[in-house]
């Protein structure tokens, strides 16, 4: 637990070559973080799911496409009621 936002891996992906989704539980809804890199080719994470929180069942939705699509994601949940992760990373 980082930050006091507790978090679970949910689904485990490929070890070397697994990208990352990131579900935020907040108030409001749920955020889904995905990993990317940006045009420096810095590790960065956009909004998913876009730029306001979801239903929890819209953020699932979404995350089981990118499963279907990618097998190797990782699928981590934390939550954190002001949508901010509990870890450094460039959020655009």
């Amino acid at each position: 637990m980082l930050e006091n936002k507790p978090g679970v891996v949910v689904r485990k992906g490929d070890a070397d070559a697994g990208g990352i989704l990131v579900k935020l539980y907040g108030r409001a809804g749920c955020v889904v973080l995905s990993q990317f890199r940006d045009m420096e080719g810095t590790l960065a994470w956009m909004r998913a799911t876009g730029p306001e929180p979801v239903p929890e069942q819209v953020a699932d939705g979404y995350i089981d496409k990118q499963v279907r699509f990618d097998p190797d994601l990782w699928v981590l949940e934390f939550d954190a009621a002001d949508y901010v992760p509990p870890f450094a990373g460039k959020i655009a």
